[in-house]
């Protein structure tokens, strides 16, 4: 929604000079999806604006409408766009997002009649990796269950909001952090690989291989990567640069990845390393 959003204002920008035609729409919007990842930008006057599409889910309307109420006033203190919509059970915002999946961030309560949130944030993970999930809930139980949807907060209710600003923040960054892409020449084409899709990269004599969804082989050295990187990365020794985002542990020989590879750790990097995945966190 957000996309044809700013695909049309852009259209209606240049509408007075020149009509533009079904075929001009669909090359606008080929060009236009090339450069638009997981929020839109859009341009007016010059500048550019954020647009964040949040999903609140809760079964009692009393706090749907207080925390709507608090997001509005985080976008109109943090000067960002945004646009809500609620949904009083997870059987609702599941029908809806079948046919719309572009938002950026869900306030997800756990305790609800039905499907319960900690369910209906494992189904918005099954093909949505990037969005940012905060369980809101009067419970404490279900906080090791989050783990396994890559829960980027718990807010206990009533949802104070000097927390929630701090959350929305965090995950306002995450989500910039998630537009960053690492551009390729691969085979006569140019790869533009998401940073959050890349597992680690790993060099073997004048080649470096990304490891992401799909493995591309370059002829590149790792300390050019590494510039081409943000903090997110971790150089291990010569061979290896990691995604810090992609760990889930680490001893003193390894380091073991969520997708089951384990990177070896070189020795005196240990201490650094866990340094770095709380500075990240």
């Amino acid at each position: 929604m957000l996309r044809k959003a700013a695909l049309q204002l852009h259209i209606g920008a240049q509408s007075e000079a020149s009509p533009v035609g079904d075929e001009g729409y669909m090359k606008l919007e080929a060009d236009l999806s090339a450069l638009l990842l997981p929020f839109v930008l859009t341009f007016w006057g010059g500048e550019c604006t954020m647009i964040y599409h949040i999903a609140i889910c809760d079964d009692n309307p009393i706090d749907v409408q207080y925390v709507e109420a608090l997001v509005r006033s985080w976008a109109a203190e943090a000067n960002v766009t945004m646009q809500t919509e609620s949904f009083p059970s997870a059987e609702a915002l599941l029908f809806h997002y079948a046919e719309q999946k572009d938002y950026d961030i869900f306030l997800l309560d756990i305790e609800m009649e039905q499907m319960d949130g900690v369910t209906l944030a494992k189904s918005i993970r099954k093909d949505n990796e990037t969005a940012q999930i905060i369980f809101i809930t009067g419970y404490s139980d279900y906080i090791a269950e989050g783990y396994e949807v890559s829960a980027l907060h718990y807010l206990m209710k009533p949802v104070q909001k000097e927390k929630l600003f701090q959350v929305l923040n965090r995950a306002a960054e995450k989500i910039k952090k998630n537009e960053s892409v690492l551009t390729l020449q691969f085979s006569g084409e140019m790869i533009r690989v998401p940073f959050y899709e890349i597992r680690y990269l790993e060099v073997c004599k004048n080649y470096v291989t990304v490891h992401g969804k799909i493995d591309y082989t370059v002829k590149k050295s790792l300390g050019e990567f590494e510039e081409e990187l943000d903090e997110r990365f971790f150089r291990i020794g010569r061979s290896y640069i990691i995604n810090l985002s992609q760990i889930q542990r680490v001893t003193k020989t390894g380091v073991y990845l969520l997708s089951g590879d384990m990177i070896p750790l070189a020795r005196g990097v240990y201490e650094t390393l866990n340094r770095a995945i709380i500075t990240n966190m």
